[in-house]
């Protein structure tokens, strides 16, 4: 048995040494040694434990796959949950420009419309006398200035008369003038207005009285310029205003045929 110095001093001369379990004897085991072994016994887990940076970073672009493929559904979906496509606004900007252009070309032939006068109509109508002489077939209009229903109906018959004047001739006697109390017993006149629709011989094929649609008004004159022996609307009387209430006045220029 060996004998141990009582000496503190030596005790350096001794290295530290463990008891292993596994044997009857005692041994010196290096502490260096199980130690080291020991470390990487543990880094060995560690690093089992550690996530595989590669599958990590597969699983991220398998991910980030997916939310494009959901991102290019959502975009190319017409009817899906995603948002609507803004229109484009080049396309807005020429929408926008042809509604400005419409709203304008409404706005001003409405305004052409109703800018013509019963002044107007009788200015650019043609005496009644060349009208007989022409060879042309006529329409004559009787009118008054106070009749409210031949102002309204004048934005109509000067939109007819552009249309065939070339081929008809345009009348406009006023029944206050006493210059027509002739023609006015001649053609009948008790209400007006009143368009008297006469051939190339100047021979009346019909009349017609008040307001009316337009197309009756437009299809006799058509009637007319294309030479059909009679006209379609021969007798037609529709709101008219009273020839009797008109006010007769003294004739300032005899050559007016107003």
């Amino acid at each position: 048995m060996a004998r141990v110095a009582s000496n503190p001093v030596g005790l350096h001369k001794f290295r530290p040494s463990h008891f292993h379990p596994s044997t009857k004897s005692i041994s010196l085991i290096n502490p260096t040694l199980h130690s080291v072994n020991k470390r990487f016994r543990y880094q060995k887990l560690y690093c089992q434990t550690e996530p595989n940076p590669t599958d990590s970073i597969s699983e991220k672009k398998e991910s980030g796959s997916d939310k494009d493929n959901k991102t290019d559904e959502v975009a190319s979906s017409p009817s899906g949950g995603g948002l609507p496509e803004l229109p484009n606004k080049s396309l807005n900007r020429r929408i926008a420009i042809v509604s400005v252009l419409g709203a304008v070309g409404l706005f001003v032939s409405g305004r052409l419309d109703f800018g013509v006068s019963l002044k107007d109509l009788s200015a650019a109508a043609l005496p009644y006398e060349e009208a007989l002489s022409n060879g042309k077939p006529t329409v004559v209009e009787f009118y008054a200035d106070w009749c409210e229903v031949c102002r309204e109906l004048a934005p109509d018959v000067y939109k007819v008369e552009q249309q065939y004047k070339d081929r008809v001739n345009f009348v406009m006697l006023n029944v206050d003038n006493t210059k027509w109390e002739q023609e006015l017993d001649e053609f009948g006149v008790e209400g007006i207005p009143h368009f008297a629709f006469l051939d190339r011989e100047g021979n009346e094929e019909g009349n017609v009285v008040g307001k009316l649609p337009q197309k009756y008004f437009r299809e006799n004159v058509d009637a007319l310029a294309t030479g059909k022996p009679s006209i379609p609307h021969a007798r037609v009387v529709g709101q008219f205003s009273s020839a009797e209430a008109r006010k007769v006045h003294q004739v300032a220029d005899p050559r007016s045929h107003g």
